[in-house]
């Protein structure tokens, strides 16, 4: 697993990928933290990552498409399957190295709130609990987004994939106030990234929040395990 994960990584910056969507990603954590200097109140830290919560959806398909998409459409997944390796640890490499790249980027946008920190007295709670939560939910959706890569051999088709999902999980909240059963609206909340991701802005290390984000990487980790058995067997 753990050499999976470390070609991977090496993988994503030996092309224009990694560099590309950390490049974006912190320029637009410095573009927010930007505004918070001109509005010169330590209190819009937190709003910086809720804001980030809808642009790391969009950028997280860009992240995860190639994971497997690549593999079969260059015929390599052939000897990946071979490999002395269990489809458990090769999953959790690749997703492991995705979810580094996502995470260096998150961990940048500490930079700034450090350097504001020193002029200003930010609530380290709420800020904490803003990073948690954005690992938390990044974490979920790229484990979405390797299963969904390991379904297809085109990288697009990958990508718009996890950016339908990513969409989808940005608008369930308003779908809940549209359907009448109550049972189907408490689905709905309960399958909700943001409503997860609430507790969190508020300086909440919600157990059960956590919990869920770490079901759903667990769940699509052994989907895609499973899809990835299935083809060795084959």
């Amino acid at each position: 697993m753990r050499a999976i994960a470390k070609r991977e990584l090496k993988s994503y910056f030996a092309s224009p990928i990694g560099y590309v969507c950390v490049g974006v990603l912190l320029m637009l954590y410095g573009y927010y933290f930007y505004q918070v200097l001109m509005y010169r109140s330590s209190s819009y830290i937190s709003s910086v990552y809720s804001t980030m919560f809808i642009w790391s959806m969009m950028i997280i398909p860009i992240i995860t498409m190639r994971s497997f998409s690549e593999e079969m459409r260059n015929k390599t997944d052939q000897a990946l399957l071979t490999a002395p390796v269990g489809v458990t640890s090769i999953v959790m490499g690749k997703f492991l190295a995705a979810f580094a790249v996502f995470a260096i980027a998150t961990a940048g946008s500490l930079i700034p709130v450090v350097v504001i920190g020193i002029f200003s007295a930010p609530s380290w709670p709420l800020i904490f609990g803003d990073f948690l939560g954005a690992l938390l939910y990044g974490a979920g959706m790229i484990a979405i987004g390797v299963f969904i890569s390991s379904l297809t051999q085109s990288q697009i088709v990958a990508a718009l994939g996890t950016f339908g999902i990513s969409i989808l999980l940005l608008v369930i909240d308003q779908l809940s106030g549209v359907v009448n059963n109550q049972i189907v609206q408490k689905l709905i909340s309960w399958l909700s990234f943001n409503a997860r991701y609430v507790p969190f802005t508020k300086g909440v290390f919600d157990i059960s929040s956590i919990v869920f984000f770490l079901s759903v990487i667990a769940v699509f980790v052994f989907l895609t395990a499973r899809k990835l058995e299935s083809r060795r067997w084959s």
